[in-house]
């Protein structure tokens, strides 16, 4: 159970401002900040638990900024789908096998997304595609998300590379966002290791992860934001390599 007004507490707190503010900025990036910071400082089934209310608040809001919902369900129903199968399928990973080896996936799959972000080419997908990728990609997201928490691989560059406007974009990754996140809690709960005491403190975080997407709305309209995504992959791929290393040097 976790204690208020001690050191850890205050850390939840600022990791989830960290994380909101980085949301605002790149309208993404929330649970990855969060699971990579808290994983530091606890298990990666603890950060899971801790992540599922403000990572659902913020990713509603975020769903809900576009006038394209139910066109966005139309399309991605099926990714969607495949989303929630692999997320329940590897939640047993995360559920079952809480060792080192929990810390390990998480930290590659880290250096993995930020390795992407860093030097990954840009390319499209012509939408005709779509049928064939979209459950694919459902599922390995899933997987990826029950097993470690994370679920911007491979959905993120998926649907960037389908060539949506602005709005649209912030939008589908909102939905794709949304389903993991309830997918995941579903998973928890269903592997009977959704820890209850991280209710209230999951609750609180809400307060600086919205302040953390609010402040950060308001940097993203002053600063380059190829410089801030060189940054943002950088602090990733340091967290991904202290988490992955860190049973071996323990």
């Amino acid at each position: 159970m976790i204690e208020f007004l001690t050191l850890n507490f205050f850390l939840i707190l600022i990791t989830f401002f960290i994380a909101g503010f980085v949301k605002g900025v790149a309208g993404m990036g929330l649970p990855t900040i969060a699971m990579g910071i808290l994983s530091i400082i606890m298990s990666p089934l603890s950060a899971a638990s801790l992540l599922i209310i403000p990572s659902f608040i913020t990713n509603v809001w975020q769903l809900f900024t576009g006038p394209k919902f139910l066109d966005l369900i139309k399309r991605f129903w099926v990714m969607m789908i495949g989303i929630v199968i692999g997320t329940l399928a590897g939640s047993w990973f995360l559920t079952s096998i809480n060792t080192p080896y929990s810390s390990i996936g998480l930290g590659l799959a880290l250096i993995l997304y930020s390795l992407h972000g860093l030097f990954g080419k840009t390319f499209s997908i012509s939408s005709k595609f779509e049928p064939k990728l979209s459950p694919i990609i459902g599922l390995a997201t899933g997987l990826l998300n029950g097993a470690t928490g994370i679920f911007t691989l491979p959905a993120v560059p998926y649907i960037q590379a389908l060539n949506l406007s602005k709005d649209d974009l912030i939008q589908a990754l909102g939905l794709s966002f949304t389903v993991s996140t309830i997918a995941l809690a579903t998973g928890l709960v269903k592997g009977g290791v959704f820890q209850m005491d991280n209710i209230l403190p999951s609750t609180i975080a809400i307060i600086p992860a919205l302040l953390g997407m609010w402040v950060g709305s308001i940097v993203h309209k002053r600063i380059s934001i190829k410089t801030f995504r060189i940054c943002f992959f950088i602090f990733i791929a340091i967290i991904g390599a202290e988490i992955t290393f860190h049973p071996f040097l323990s």
